[in-house]
């Protein structure tokens, strides 16, 4: 897929990150590890040129705070988007992941999104990924969530993309996407 040049961020740390608790629709607000994940994803952003971008956020709360402290010096007009929103996890948001049937297969982690009773799913989460990246027409700065990064990524760049280290998203990095390659800026 084709797309103009984009900064990809991950919300920093959350309280129900650090307890390993599904969030999904919900919301929990960053930790002081999370604001510090966020500042320094705004220093990152603060040695690119950034002339003509767009910046873009899901309007769940931990991602409106992470762009509060990322974008605060680089962005003069911050847009919600609600297809950047975190895939839903249906009836297990707000469970403890280590409370989670362990499902078979080579990545239990990514397979309770696809499984979990009433969530999105990954065909849902690729259908507005899909729609959200042939709506944008320049370049742009997107603070979204681990899931959705990982699913405009692939989208993006194809599976390559989640061979890095930090595959489900990576808190106080930046995701840099031109020309079909993937940057990890930390």
């Amino acid at each position: 897929m084709r797309v103009p040049e984009l900064y990809i961020l991950r919300h920093g740390e959350t309280e129900w990150n650090a307890e390993n608790r599904m969030q999904g629709a919900l919301n929990s607000p960053l930790t002081p590890k999370g604001e510090m994940d966020a500042a320094r994803q705004g220093e990152i952003l603060g040695t690119c040129d950034l002339t003509g971008f767009s910046f873009l956020t899901s309007p769940q709360g931990r991602a409106v705070q992470t762009a509060g402290i990322a974008l605060a010096r680089v962005a003069l007009h911050v847009r919600t988007d609600d297809r950047l929103r975190e895939i839903g996890f249906g009836d297990w948001s707000g469970v403890l992941r280590d409370t989670l049937p362990m499902p078979e297969g080579k990545d239990p982690f990514m397979a309770h999104y696809e499984i979990a009773p009433n969530g999105e799913g990954f065909a849902r989460l690729e259908k507005r990924c899909r729609a959200f990246l042939a709506d944008l027409t320049g370049p742009s700065v997107l603070v979204t969530h681990g899931i959705t990064s990982r699913m405009i990524r692939s989208l993006v760049i194809g599976d390559s993309a989640l061979a890095v280290s930090t595959v489900h998203g990576g808190q106080g990095c930046v995701y840099h996407l031109k020309d079909g390659v993937q940057t990890l800026l930390e």
